[in-house]
């Protein structure tokens, strides 16, 4: 019977360590905490609402009044693009896009249309490992920005599309040893949570100053390790205080989860 229960014991082990194991490789924290110079490379997704990295360095300048947003933390944008789009060789050129000889850290987000096929999620695959590979080939740390999925009335929107993104997300996260953001997970939480709660525009793709605040707060708690509860920016009054304290609730609540 003891023999029974230690082979039990031992199986069970096994299989939590594969597991934590596993949850390691999916979200794998960045090597250098709280990165100094961040490059943010994406969509509209980023740019809406004055610019996602506005509202990130916003919060860190807040927690940590001698570090210098403006100079630090910088944002390429192309309009419906894919990472595909994206010139890298040049992005990551020193003092090509600002004063930075090298960014610490650069965050990927991928266009919204790169989950919807198997061939679009393979080139996906493709493209972030080049990507990638290259981002690490210069000392730099890369880090996935996990996208929200589409609402209603968006044409594409599907119940089921964020665990499409999920599990696409955290596959390359895992494959490439990059952390990886979980926003659109934060954007499904606020919304079980709050189901009247606007974290979209009107055409169920775009995020709505809302949704931007939530983001920021996704990227600083994933990438600086810390709880953003209690942060007083609020977009110069613009998100009222209940909204923000749930906002940095589920970011905090959302990030804790997915990395275990």
């Amino acid at each position: 019977m003891k023999n029974i229960i230690l082979v039990l014991l031992v199986n069970i082990l096994a299989i939590v360590n594969s597991s934590a194991s596993d949850q390691n490789l999916n979200t794998n924290n960045i090597k250098k905490s709280g990165p100094q110079n961040i490059l943010f490379i994406g969509n509209s997704y980023l740019y809406y609402n004055d610019s996602l990295h506005n509202h990130f360095k916003r919060i860190v300048e807040e927690r940590f009044p001698d570090y210098d947003g403006g100079n630090s933390v910088k944002s390429s944008t192309i309009g419906g693009s894919r990472l595909k789009h994206h010139n890298l060789e040049h992005l990551l050129g020193a003092k090509s896009i600002s004063s930075v000889d090298k960014f610490d850290l650069v965050i990927l987000q991928g266009g919204s249309g790169e989950s919807l096929s198997k061939n679009d999620r393979e080139e996906f695959f493709k493209v972030v490992k080049k990507h990638i590979n290259k981002i690490k080939s210069i000392g730099s740390n890369a880090a996935l920005y996990m996208i929200h999925a589409y609402v209603e009335p968006h044409e594409s929107y599907s119940p089921n599309l964020i665990r499409v993104i999920e599990k696409m997300y955290t596959k390359a996260g895992k494959d490439n040893n990059a952390l990886v953001i979980p926003v659109g997970l934060a954007f499904e939480n606020a919304y079980n949570q709050r189901p009247t709660i606007k974290l979209h525009k009107i055409d169920g793709t775009h995020p709505d100053i809302l949704g931007t605040y939530l983001a920021a707060c996704v990227v600083y708690a994933s990438i600086h390790k810390d709880n953003p509860i209690g942060i007083s920016y609020d977009y110069n009054g613009a998100i009222n205080s209940e909204d923000k304290l749930f906002l940095q609730s589920i970011a905090h609540e959302t990030v804790q989860k997915y990395f275990n």
